[in-house]
């Protein structure tokens, strides 16, 4: 044993004033293996495996046993005690603590204060008396959880640590500021383990006063990454038309590659509602998520007595796998058994009046400028919530192979060559029509390209051939389907004209920035497609089918606003531009129809609003405006004015802006055209808040969707939110009025930051 003695201390005198405490290093006769320090990062100053740097006022010896008084101080390399006295046997490494006990164990970090202890430095476990302490806290970064830097708190009567493990007895913890925290886990026995789990055993999860629930055991994982099956938090709610919600869930995790969450919920007056979320990571390479969400609806009365059922299911699937040898593989599965069903259980607005499922799934590979894919694609487009009212197109399979443009000449004129095909089988089924089962189609389009360039004009010549081949077709006169195989054959040239940019630079106001560059772009283009005089025979599919004869220009004209900030940066503060076609050819070579919808390529590529309802000369004129002068605010307004009609037909206006605390979004939708190309409607969106999902004190949102043509509010969100710096509670109502659906629902949730949030309020489905 090795001492270092100060002759002033010779005698255990306390010291004079001023004077340093007693302080010297003492060996250790063993130390545990377990906890040997030389596998950490060692703290400096640290002392060494075999030493315990000990100091107080006063010692006495007695044989083995040190009495150590006033400000004693006793360090290992692994943990610190402090007290008012130790009395400390240097054979066994047994110590007991007493008076304003103060322990600290260096790699977890975590802290004791206890009115007394005994504790053995050697083995490191011990016993604490009348003891709190903290443990730092686990922040988890993930999007919707409440986050806290407050370290976790606990209390109890007495505790016990053995290596690296606590218990803690008739105790409770918190991450909330003490002495009056607003949540409480308590329970009569406590067993954590730092940085791996906590397990709580006939716990009460308490919010003040109030018992929220009762669980016989608490898991709560303390790792990076935790995964561990378990049951998953009840939830409770209420709606006007599914009655009082009740739910509970199990978490599977299988193994390290693979993991299932089944939830179970009962609507009183509806039924059972089942959700399965299976994950699974088969390989480094690959990877897929399957969902299942389905009702067992018992019906609902609308008054005259009848039941109406409304279940159904839907099933949501994606994966990808790397193949290998250049070869990927990506899938999308989206199925759906009604669109009643969707309108009526959704819990998005968005989703719910969103009437397309698609599914698709490729292997793809790309080399140099070619590429090829093989797909498989279902598309249903639900036209009511009537039953088999809808438009479904079907690829299985489907072959593509094409190339990017590839320069093969560079001398006098720049040439570039690049093609698409395609080869697969489809189906179309829809009310009173149906293709065959397997309607074969084979679509090659070559395509050469040059660059003419005169002063600082630029002339983008094209041409192209495209031969398209169909296996099935279309009797005009009686609108029946054919066995006749048809075949398309089309030329299409192509004339870009880019004409030079006129520009200029001006001071700007000082509070946009240094400087302001106006630009104006001015576009023109020429097409002309020819070949094609079985429009009507065909069998539409896709895109592939909107092609018609055509001799057509498109003129447009940009207006761009960069402002150059004074930190340099430089931003398109305002644009504006105007798109407008002429046709020369007013029926498309005979493929529009007078008196009706008629959707052609020519218009898709255009706007995204129909406007064929016949022959004519011209396009309506299509206004993009965009204004952005901050980073934290924007407005954008589309707007389409149709001189056939002499006004305008459509306009949508978006508009977002963020302030401090405050934020603001809001839209209007307006369609005013002619009934047979698309129903008029005239609908408003709009969301206000303060505050976001971490900000403390409170925070509300309000947010709406209202249809002026029907005077009806469809859907209408607000929620109120108060977070503290341990947890938050959130209180949200929301109505839903469309189609057959009426209904109110009042959901809650209780946020506990770092852990996760208890209640119906789904993070999807908050609005911060």
């Amino acid at each position: 044993m090795l001492f270092y003695f100060c002759t002033n201390f010779a005698r255990a005198q306390a010291p004079g004033p001023g004077a340093p405490p007693f302080q010297r290093p003492i060996s250790r006769t063993s130390v545990s293996t377990t906890q040997n320090a030389s596998s950490r990062t060692v703290r400096p100053g640290a002392p060494e495996p075999d030493e315990i740097f000990v100091s107080a006022i006063t010692q006495e010896r007695e044989g083995s046993v040190y009495k150590l008084r006033g400000k004693v101080r006793l360090e290992t390399r692994e943990a610190l005690l402090e007290a008012d006295e130790v009395d400390y046997d240097e054979d066994t490494g047994d110590s007991e603590a007493r008076g304003s006990v103060h322990f600290k164990h260096f790699a977890g970090n975590e802290e004791l204060w206890c009115d007394r202890a005994i504790y053995n430095l050697n083995e490191e476990t011990g016993k604490f008396y009348n003891v709190r302490g903290t443990s730092p806290a686990k922040i988890d970064p993930r999007p919707g959880i409440l986050q806290t830097t407050n370290p976790f708190t606990f209390q109890g009567n007495w505790a016990e640590r053995l290596k690296d493990r606590y218990i803690l007895y008739d105790g409770f913890i918190t991450n909330c500021k003490l002495p009056d925290p607003i949540w409480t886990l308590r329970a009569p026995k406590f067993d954590i383990i730092p940085n791996d789990r906590a397990l709580a055993y006939k716990a009460w999860f308490k919010v003040r006063w109030l018992p929220l629930f009762y669980t016989p055991m608490f898991y709560k994982s303390l790792q990076k990454r935790p995964r561990r099956s378990g049951l998953l938090t009840p939830n409770i709610g209420n709606s006007s038309r599914r009655g009082k919600m009740i739910g509970a869930g199990y978490y599977w995790a299988i193994n390290r590659s693979y993991d299932l969450t089944y939830r179970s919920q009962l609507f009183t007056q509806r039924g059972f509602a089942h959700t399965i979320d299976f994950r699974g990571k088969p390989s480094q390479r690959s990877d897929f998520n399957f969902y299942l969400y389905g009702v067992n609806d018992r019906g609902y009365d609308p008054g005259n007595g009848q039941l109406i059922k409304q279940g159904g299911f839907l099933i949501t699937m994606d994966g990808r796998a790397d193949l290998g040898h250049g070869f990927y593989a990506r899938g999308v599965l989206n199925y759906l058994s009604s669109f009643t069903f969707r309108q009526a259980f959704t819990e998005s607005f968005n989703e719910a009046i969103f009437s397309e499922v698609q599914s698709v799934g490729f292997i793809s590979k790309h080399w140099s400028s070619f590429g090829l894919n093989f797909v498989v694609s279902r598309k249903e487009n639900f036209q009511s919530p009537a039953e088999g009212d809808k438009i479904t197109i079907r690829r299985l399979p489907q072959v593509e192979f094409n190339s990017r443009d590839r320069l093969i000449n560079s001398k006098v004129l720049p040439v570039w060559v690049s093609f698409d095909s395609t080869a697969g089988l489809l189906r179309r089924t829809q009310p009173q029509f149906q293709s065959r089962a397997f309607v074969q189609r084979m679509d090659v389009e070559p395509r050469i390209m040059t660059a003419i360039r005169w002063k600082d004009f630029s002339i983008l010549p094209s041409y192209s051939i495209r031969e398209t081949y169909s296996g099935s077709s279309i009797d005009p006169s009686a609108q029946t389907v054919s066995g006749q195989n048809i075949t398309r054959s089309a030329r299409e040239l192509g004339i870009d004209i880019v004409p030079p940019s006129f520009s200029k630079t001006f001071d700007a106001p000082k509070w946009m920035g240094k400087k302001m560059k106006h630009v104006i772009e001015p576009r023109a283009s020429f097409h002309y497609v020819s070949g094609i005089d079985n429009f009507k025979d065909l069998i539409h599919f896709d895109e592939t089918e909107l092609m018609t004869n055509t001799k057509e220009a498109e003129v447009s004209v940009a207006n761009r606003f960069y402002v150059k900030k004074e930190s340099g940066e430089v931003i398109e503060a305002f644009s504006w531009q105007v798109w407008h076609k002429r046709y020369f050819d007013p029926t498309f070579g005979g493929a529009l129809n007078s008196d009706q919808r008629n959707v052609i390529l020519s218009s898709a590529e255009l706007s995204g609003y129909a406007y064929f309802n016949g022959p004519r000369n011209y396009s309506p004129i299509v206004s993009a405006m965009r204004v952005s002068p901050t980073g934290n605010a924007g407005v954008e307004w589309r707007t389409d004015y149709d001189p056939l009609f002499k006004r305008f037909t459509n306009s949508s206006i978006t508009a977002d802006a963020r302030i401090s605390r405050y934020f603001l979004s809001i839209g209007h939708a307006l369609v005013k055209n002619d009934e047979k190309l698309s129903p008029s409607f005239n609908q408003f969106r709009g969301l206000f808040g303060i505050g976001n999902e971490s900000r403390r004190g409170w925070n509300a949102a309000f947010s709406a969707y209202y249809d002026f043509s029907r005077g009806v509010m469809n859907f209408a969100t607000t929620q109120v939110t108060y977070n503290s710096d341990c947890c938050g509670l959130s209180f949200q109502f929301r109505r839903f009025n469309f189609g057959t659906r009426n209904e109110n629902q009042f959901r809650v949730a209780f946020a506990v930051a770092n852990i996760g949030t208890f209640g119906t309020l789904k993070r999807q489905e908050r609005i911060f």
